[in-house]
């Protein structure tokens, strides 16, 4: 198969959040598979610096063209690149009005900006001549492109037998509009209505691709579940229903040849399940460098993620003065919510010896981190695949999460009797709950030194490499070409 993915970010190019990473993977596995694979993304600002950064070629493809349909005189350029060390190609949808700043989601309108790259990447598929078998477009910023393919390109036989992927990361971000977009979009009006864009009097992009791509994944089983409930659908939940028998959940995998502790440049000693030394020597190696007592027999606990809601920062907020009785250490990476800012450097204010709150975004201090602590933190509202509980299971460190989303699909209560399971979690959205999970780990880590080697193992071996996921992903292409094609001869 010729399979084309659209989206906003791309890792190592640009990158966010977990979109970035799938879409910096999951090309990259199909191929092995044995498919042709290329992703379209805007050029951003960032993506101009990390082209430098890795000294990749980039070539002009396409001069400057007015996308189709659009109410504008803005032009995009294209052009091409690949991704690193890799012969997946990167078509790169320029214009320095929609992606002038250096964040990957800043714009004079984001809205506009969507439809922008949406329209200027079907663009580019055409005038290159790419007839592909699969579109497979990631979250609201690309859920246009079903619909340009279904209404404004439906008699377009060069889009004929192309099936379109519509991938939902994140229900929660929506890109929710006022009406006057779809004449900027140049779709027909007759899309404003209940069973396709229209929204409680507002369109909604993210809507579009759910009704209009011949299938939808989500990023977890569990979370392809919950979203179809009033408590996670995001009112989206009967839409969800109708199309049930297209919405699949595959769990995201992480590079296995990147995320590695046996050959991971970003750490200092590398290490492995049957020499787990360098992991400890990397504890007291961060320990040192926070300003932390040296000591393998205290508990190292980490966070790393967005400071928002939606992480349980409220519930971690309020259990860390009783974490503190433990005698443990712990470090919390990110950037979010000036509340939640200002808690955690509170934090380390009060407990120097023990808190230490990185308000900030750093790669190699992150993988620090997965490598260092003793156990991850992940206590998620709700959390649709979740890459964090990836990597720390990698690394053998082990996860305490609230079972939900993608998180109750890769960590698995610890069982002391038959000794299987990789972590500790909890159900219910409580602090008490949430305290009790993390006070089981720290029992096992000081009081059961076997048991805690044996869950180490298990999280090490647990198997969350890209090659599962992508031969999943493989029988959704198939299922969606199928119902295309026989609909369409």
């Amino acid at each position: 198969m010729k399979i084309m993915f659209f989206s906003f970010e791309v890792y190592p190019l640009a990158k966010v959040g977990g979109l970035a990473d799938v879409v910096g993977s999951l090309p990259k596995f199909l191929k092995r598979e044995g498919h042709e694979v290329s992703i379209i993304m805007p050029m951003h600002k960032v993506v101009e610096k990390n082209i430098e950064k890795y000294n990749l070629k980039v070539e002009k493809i396409l001069d400057a063209f007015v996308p189709s349909f659009l109410s504008t005189k803005q032009r995009a350029e294209v052009y091409k690149t690949n991704l690193p060390d890799s012969d997946v190609s990167v078509y790169l949808v320029k214009n320095d009005y929609y992606f002038s700043d250096d964040q990957i989601y800043s714009s004079p309108d984001s809205g506009e900006q969507s439809i922008f790259f949406c329209s200027a990447g079907l663009d580019t598929l055409k005038k290159l001549g790419e007839k592909v078998d699969i579109i497979h477009s990631h979250d609201w910023q690309t859920a246009l492109i079903p619909v340009y393919l279904k209404a404004n390109y439906r008699d377009d036989t060069f889009f004929e037998g192309t099936a379109s992927i519509f991938t939902i990361h994140n229900l929660g971000y929506q890109g929710i509009f006022n009406r006057e977009y779809l004449n900027f979009a140049g779709l027909p009006e007759y899309l404003f209505n209940i069973d396709a864009l229209e929204f409680y009097g507002q369109l909604n992009f993210l809507k579009g691709g759910i009704v209009f791509s011949d299938m939808v994944t989500t990023v977890s089983p569990t979370y392809s579940e919950e979203i179809r409930s009033e408590e996670y659908g995001e009112k989206l939940q009967d839409v969800l229903r109708i199309r049930g028998d297209s919405l699949v959940g595959i769990l995201n995998g992480i590079d296995y040849d990147e995320y590695n502790p046996a050959t991971d440049k970003r750490i200092k000693y590398n290490y492995d399940l049957n020499n787990l030394d360098g992991k400890f020597r990397n504890k007291t190696d961060l320990q040192k460098e926070l300003n932390l007592e040296e000591n393998l027999k205290k508990p190292l606990l980490g966070f790393i993620g967005r400071l928002v809601d939606q992480k349980g920062l409220d519930l971690l907020s309020e259990i860390t003065d009783y974490l503190m009785l433990y005698d443990v250490q712990f470090v919390l990476l990110g950037t979010g919510d000036p509340k939640y800012e200002r808690i955690f450097e509170n934090l380390s204010k009060k407990y120097p010896s023990k808190v230490v709150a990185k308000i900030m975004f750093d790669v190699d201090l992150a993988q620090r981190i997965y490598a260092s602590c003793d156990i991850f933190l992940m206590p998620s509202k709700y959390e649709p695949c979740g890459l964090g509980q990836m990597y720390s299971l990698r690394y053998g460190t082990i996860p305490v999460v609230r079972y939900t989303g993608g998180l109750a699909d890769t960590v698995f209560e610890y069982d002391p009797e038959k000794m299987e399971g990789n972590g500790f979690g909890f159900r219910d959205y409580k602090a008490s709950e949430f305290l009790m999970a993390c006070s089981r780990a720290i029992y096992y880590f000081k009081n059961e030194k076997e048991h805690w080697r044996r869950i180490i193992k298990n999280a090490m071996e647990t198997d969350l490499s890209w090659n599962r996921s992508a031969r999943e992903y493989i029988k959704v292409y198939k299922e969606a070409l199928r119902r295309v094609r026989n609909r369409n001869y």
